[in-house]
This record gives structure tokens, C-alpha cells and sequence, in this order.
């Protein structure tokens, strides 16, 4: 490996990590760098899920207010995303990338339509909820605040099985994973789009850590170790980066990044795959 290819690879190690812990979609950075290197598929992707935990030490101390205030829905969640992201890891390594890549951006549009009208259905489905509970209207919004109204029994399920597909994605590829899990909260949780940002900070970063540990036990000769260390050294500093960047963000401006990097994700995958 020549210096200029050490450099390259840590600079996006350094991005990705940013992005991951603004929105997601940090290994359209990194994947693409390692094809461009000539670094084949299977053994990039294994290695870049390594290299990416990281940005999850350095982004989640940048959200631990976030993180201390969302805990009771964090140890709700982890388990699907977890589970999820185990039974993605060894789809990876069962079938081929055609079988799921063709559906991935039309996964990542509708991710991208929850973010822009989730908050909106949010609301109608409290507003709705709470009407059918007292037989009157309201027109208050859905709260942002931590600990707001219990959830449904449909719309716990609903999360959990949103939560649960996303850590599946997660563990096969991760691209936009938590442009996926931001989606489906933002629809079903009545919190701040910080707080969303801040449980998806540990969702995400945990099933990439699980999917890692399943390919170390089950596909330890795809790992690339030099590169993994390397992704992993830029991708510390960008989580730190992205801590910073992402909770400045007002919730329009962490919407609308949202939405930038998901269709950028899009076109890199369809339009220049």
C-alpha cells in the first residue's frame, strides 16, 4: 500500500465518520474509495464495517446528553437492531449483492419521504390517537420532548419492526442505514429530531459492531486489517467532527442534510453504481 493510498483512505475514514454521525450514509464514502483501490467487494465492505465502529466512541460522547435523555428508548430498540443486523452480516455472506441492491434505493426514497413528512404523521397519528382515546379533537402537535406520550401497542410494534429491518440492512451493507432508521423514527416517535439523531447514534454504530464481530467469526480471511485500522483512524476524528456539526444543526437544516446525502446516495447507487 503506497503512502497516497493510506493518506486517501484515512481522509475518508475522516468523512465518513462526520457523515455517519450527522445522518448516515458515511460507506458511500469509504466503499466506493476501497473499489476505487482495487479492493474486492466482499473483502471492502468487511473491512470498511470494521474500520467505521470508531466514529461510534467519539460521535456518541458528542451526543451523551442526548444519549443520558433517551436511554429507556435506546434499551428498547437495541435488541432489534442488534438481531437484525446479525441476520443482515450473514445474508452478506449467503447471497449475492443483486439480490438486495436492487431494492435499496427504492428503500432509501422512502426513508428520505418519512424524514421530510414524518414529523407531520407524527402528529396526525398522536392527534388521531388522542382523539380516540377521549372522543375529542385536539390540535396540539406531537411533542419533542423526551418521555412524551406512550406509544401505541401498533406504533411500538411498527418501530420495533422498523428498527429491526434497519439493523438487517445495517449488517448487509449499511449505506444509508441510518438515513433508514432516522425515516421510520421520525414517523413513530414523538421526540426532537436531535434526540432521534442521538438513539440512531448508538443503533446504528451497534448493529456495524455486531455484523463486524459476525464476519471476524465467520469471515476472518476477508478482512483487511491495514485498511480496517486505517478507516478506523480517520473515522475516530469524524465522529468528534460530526458530533459538533450535527447537534449545531437546527432541525430544518438536519432535515434538509438529511435529504442531500439520501439522494446523493441514490444517484451514486443507480446512476453511478
Amino acid at each position: 500500500m503506497s503512502l497516497f493510498e493510506a493518506l486517501v483512505i484515512v481522509l475518508a475514514g475522516l468523512l465518513a465518520g462526520t457523515i455517519n454521525t450527522v445522518v448516515g450514509s458515511g460507506t458511500l464514502i469509504t466503499f466506493p474509495t476501497l473499489l476505487f483501490f482495487g479492493y474486492a467487494p466482499v473483502a471492502a465492505n468487511v473491512s470498511n464495517t470494521w474500520g467505521l465502529v470508531a466514529a461510534a466512541i467519539t460521535g456518541a460522547w458528542g451526543y451523551r446528553r442526548e444519549i443520558r435523555e433517551t436511554r429507556h428508548q435506546i434499551v428498547q430498540l437495541l435488541p432489534m437492531s442488534i438481531i437484525g443486523s446479525i441476520i443482515g452480516a450473514l445474508l452478506l455472506l449467503a447471497l449475492p449483492a443483486a439480490a438486495f441492491d436492487a431494492i435499496v434505493p427504492v428503500l432509501i426514497a422512502l426513508a428520505l419521504l418519512l424524514v421530510v413528512f414524518g414529523g407531520r404523521l407524527n402528529a396526525w397519528a398522536q392527534r388521531h390517537r388522542v382523539e380516540a382515546e377521549t372522543g375529542t379533537k385536539t390540535g396540539g402537535a406531537a411533542t419533542g420532548a423526551v418521555g412524551g406520550p406512550a406509544l401505541s401497542r401498533g406504533r411500538r410494534l411498527a418501530l420495533l419492526g422498523g428498527v429491526f429491518f434497519g439493523g438487517i440492512y445495517g449488517g448487509y451493507f449499511g449505506a444509508a442505514q441510518g438515513v433508514l432508521v432516522m425515516g421510520v423514527m421520525n414517523v413513530l416517535l414523538p421526540l426532537s429530531l436531535q434526540h432521534l439523531n442521538a438513539i440512531k447514534n448508538i443503533l446504528t454504530p451497534c448493529a456495524n459492531l455486531v455484523a463486524a464481530i459476525v464476519f471476524f467469526f465467520v469471515a476472518r480471511d476477508q478482512i483487511n486489517w491495514a485498511v480496517a485500522g486505517l478507516i478506523a483512524l480517520g473515522a475516530f476524528g469524524g465522529g468528534w467532527v460530526g458530533a459538533r456539526v450535527g447537534r449545531s444543526l437546527s432541525p430544518q437544516a438536519l432535515r434538509a442534510t438529511i435529504v442531500v446525502i439520501g439522494l446523493v446516495a441514490i444517484a451514486k447507487l443507480v446512476v453511478f453504481p
